[in-house]
This record gives structure tokens, sequence and C-alpha cells, in this order.
């Protein structure tokens, strides 16, 4: 005998596949082996192409912005194949930010490529949220980086092939291949070649 929890785990089912597939026409390019669970809030979709076997939990905030206020921008995000992110994901775009193959992203983590502002003087008596945005550089994940838990990603920042960012890092600078970093800011704790 079916009970009602395992009709409603297998109506959870068909409803996460039918919002995936849905959401596969807001973005310019995506491909196959899609799973976006919802609720989800993109941005701008035209600017994100989404690569292979990409699979993202709720609450997902994805943004491309080509406006704020009077600024245009031309954002672009790339996510390559094989990339998971985890529930509460925030990535937010103004300038470009590229998420290469086989990355994970635990929960609760925030990629951006700008702020408001330059933080100057001469901006402290505007209110943050009437601040021009600004980016200081695009933010480049390379292959088989390992995100944790509530990590910030920071603008102008390279973060090299098969590291680990720590939970709860600030990642304010470009990190070299194979490491292992943690804090805030986040400083380079081990390298694969010192194991």
């Amino acid at each position: 005998m079916i009970t009602l929890y395992k009709i409603l785990n297998r109506l959870t089912i068909l409803v996460d596949k039918l919002i995936s597939q849905i959401s596969k026409y807001r973005f310019k390019t995506c491909g196959h082996g899609f799973y976006l669970k919802g609720p989800s809030n993109v941005l701008g979709g035209e600017f994100i192409h989404i690569g292979n076997n990409f699979s993202c939990f709720s609450r997902l905030r994805l943004e491309a912005y080509s406006r704020y206020g009077e600024q245009k921008f031309s954002p672009k995000i790339f996510i390559g194949n094989n990339v998971s992110l985890n529930f509460d994901c925030h990535i937010a775009c103004i300038d470009q930010i590229v998420i290469e193959d086989n990355v994970l992203v635990a929960s609760k983590v925030y990629i951006s490529d700008h702020s408001h502002g330059q933080n100057l003087y001469e901006e402290a008596s505007i209110p943050p949220g009437k601040r021009k945005l600004y980016s200081k550089g695009p933010v480049i994940i390379r292959d088989s980086v390992w995100i944790g838990e509530g990590a910030c990603i920071l603008p102008g920042v390279e973060i090299g092939r098969c590291s680990i960012i720590g939970a709860n890092s600030v990642v304010t600078r470009s990190i070299p291949p194979n490491s292992i970093v943690g804090g805030v800011p986040a400083k380079v704790l081990k390298s694969f070649t010192d194991i």
C-alpha cells in the first residue's frame, strides 16, 4: 500500500523536474542535466550561460545586472559543467563571473564582482543603496574548487584550480592553485604540495 508520504514525495520530485525544465529557458544557454529546485530568483538570465549537469537547491539568487539606476552594464556569468550549488547561494554580477567545471559550492555562499561605491570618503554621506555600483574586476573560480559554507568571494579575485575555501572565509585576494584557505580575510593555510 502506497502511503501518503510516498505520494507526496513522488509529487515533489515531479514538480521539481517540471520547475527545472521551465527554468532552463530563463538563461542565454543551458546544457543538459539541469536541475534547479525552487523557489529561486534569476535576474538577467539573458546574460547567463550554464553548462551540463548543473544542480542547485532552493533559494538561489542569480543576478546579472545590465542596469542599476542610470548605470548600464554588460554582465556575463559563465557556469561550467558539473557545478553544484547548495541552499541559499547568492551570485551577483555587473562585469563577469566565471565558475569553471566540477565546482562544489556549499550553502549560504556569496559571490560578487561589485560593491555599492568605491569605499571613498566622498561617498560616506551617500546612503549605500544610492551609491553607484563599482567593480574591481571579474571573479574567476577555476576547475575543481570546493567553497565551504558561508564563504564570501569578493570582486577582482581568481581562485586557483583544486583549491578549498574554508567555511565562513572572506576571499579578498586571488588564491593560488591547490590551496586550502580560511579566515577573514582569507589566507593560505596550507598547499597540497605541503601535505
